[in-house]
């Protein structure tokens, strides 16, 4: 077995958190820091071309791939779940769409006991993370490295969404990311001159010059080390190769919400009952590890289109390939630059709730799945889905070996809120729909099409053919309660020089997309470590 030498701060998983970790603590000359990736770094060029998404959706050499368990509440349909294996993670594969979530969110997981954790607590780290192209003001920055950019408005049947949706009486809502939520307009992008803005590219790469900071790639970490109740290291396979190294301060664990809890229980931290089936030795038993799992579950609503203005018609088109791919090389500009979803709307289902429920999203393309490659005519689609999920889900293992994945069980659907929240927003996306303005671009409504229209027939159609939006959460979640993994320090509870930072310590999942969230808990981590290494100098 080979050592390494033995770092100050070991991170392990390069994704969204982990690059934002390993550049903000190697700021610190004083300290070493070691970053751990199962995956390889982000060569692959689709990667940073922001169409590239969909090349990457089912590509095993930068991608998990993974796949739930078959989920009885949605038809006994297994879901495929993309995870990013890679530097930067699913930050280097996802849509790039930027959004924080809701003021109400984080106040709420104030609520919940966590301290330091409300709105005006993490608003200054969304603003530190970021570089606004539109400029600094109240809600956002322009010294960070994270690059937030507007989407390109050129895109016919997006502009005619915003159009319809205020038509409909949806407020225009020109910055998701501002004071409030509520309304249609276009999303932010982390994007740079028309280039993907990874944690990878935004962070990590400027880091890497640094002396004091190591990434080891194709580096698969099999479990924690732990004398006592103290983490003291991480053993992991290096280009399979079995591998140690120290930790003389912390082990940081960013793997994210299906990673983490998996790494936990293979390390011995975990329900000890399903530890000890499995013949794992329990270090340390906490019953939250795993559960709390969240997703935001969508249905879609697929439209054949009245004119030639989709995606499709380029990617079904030499002619269309090759006069994007000019466009790209020569201006940056065109629809190789598009990322998952122009624009959206986001609106309260009921009169009485305090803030948005349902996100409506639109994509000028259609497939009936990603990974099987476009629709061969003109189409687009909208996604409906659930901001506050009340269904549970939860991650255990199969097996004891780190290489196989563990059972992913989403349980989605299966609160009753949830199943009245996506029909009411699978209806208003009908209703927009409906606006003259929009069916100047619809030819027919291929998916549900127009046979399904009561709520039973919409649910129905939810549970057969939704999926997820790739924002699983909470499966180590911050809080007091017998079910939480760690504290509002992100330290696990009843363990020392441990911490987990990524997605999977959210008490709830955030209201819109998660990768914003994940870097600013990243960033407020890293504030975190460096007061306690203040406080011990």
């Amino acid at each position: 077995m080979a050592n390494e030498p033995d770092a100050d701060f070991i991170v392990i998983g390069a994704g969204s958190a982990g690059c934002v970790m390993a550049a903000r603590l190697s700021e610190d000359p004083n300290v070493k820091v070691v970053l751990l990736e199962a995956g390889g770094a982000d060569s692959n060029p689709w990667i940073h071309i922001p169409l590239g998404f969909g090349k990457n959706f089912a590509n095993a050499a930068v991608n998990w791939c993974y796949e739930t368990e078959a989920d009885p509440s949605i038809g006994g349909r297994k879901i495929f779940w993309p995870r990013g294996k890679v530097l930067g993670g699913s930050s280097s594969i996802n849509g790039m769409v930027y959004i924080r979530g809701q003021k109400e969110d984080f106040d709420h997981w104030r609520q919940l006991g966590n301290a330091g954790w409300s709105y005006d607590d993490c608003l200054p780290y969304f603003k530190r993370a970021e570089h606004q192209t539109c400029g600094r003001d109240d809600y956002h920055g322009t010294d960070g490295p994270l690059c937030v950019s507007d989407v390109a408005r050129n895109d016919p049947i997006s502009e005619a969404f915003v159009n319809a949706a205020v038509a409909c009486g949806i407020p225009r809502n020109d910055d998701f990311n501002g004071a409030v939520q509520d309304g249609v307009g276009y999303h932010q992008t982390t994007t740079r001159n028309g280039r993907r803005c990874s944690t990878a590219v935004g962070y990590l790469r400027p880091a890497m010059k640094r002396p004091n900071l190591r990434v080891i790639t194709r580096a698969l970490s099999e479990r924690i080390l732990f004398d006592g109740k103290r983490a003291t290291g991480v053993a992991f396979r290096h280009n399979g190769v079995p591998t140690t190294i120290r930790a003389t301060r912390e082990v940081i664990l960013c793997g994210g919400a299906i990673n983490s809890p998996q790494l936990l229980m293979l390390s011995g931290i975990g329900p000890a009952d399903h530890l000890t089936d499995l013949g794992i030795p329990v270090v340390h038993h906490l019953q939250g590890v795993g559960q709390s799992l969240q997703d935001h579950y969508s249905a879609p609503i697929k439209l054949r289109a009245r004119l030639p203005v989709t995606l499709n018609d380029i990617v079904n088109s030499n002619v269309g390939k090759v006069k994007a791919g000019l466009q790209y090389a020569m201006f940056r500009t065109g629809a190789l630059t598009m990322g998952v979803s122009p624009a959206a709307m986001f609106i309260r289902t009921r009169p009485e709730l305090a803030s948005p429920d349902v996100k409506c999203s639109i994509s000028p393309f259609s497939a009936d799945r990603p990974q099987d490659g476009l629709h061969k005519w003109s189409g687009f689609t909208l996604i409906a889905y659930q901001l506050r999920p009340d269904s549970r889900g939860e991650i255990k293992l199969k097996t004891a070996n780190p290489a196989d994945p563990p059972a992913m069980i989403p349980n989605y659907l299966t609160a009753e809120t949830d199943q009245r929240a996506i029909v009411a927003g699978l209806q208003a996306c009908r209703r927009v729909l409906a606006d003259p303005g929009m069916q100047h671009f619809i030819e027919s409504e291929y998916l549900p099409g127009p046979d399904v229209q009561t709520d039973e027939q919409m649910l129905d159609h939810a549970r057969r053919t939704g999926g997820t939006v790739f924002h699983p959460t909470s499966t180590c979640k911050m809080g007091t309660d017998p079910m939480a993994v760690v504290d509002a320090e992100l330290r696990v509870h009843g363990l020392s020089g441990l911490r987990v930072v990524d997605a999977s310590i959210m008490p709830t999942v955030a209201s819109g997309n998660t990768n914003a969230p994940t870097i600013m808990i990243a960033e407020r981590a890293a504030d975190m470590i460096r007061d306690t290494l203040a406080l011990a100098a």
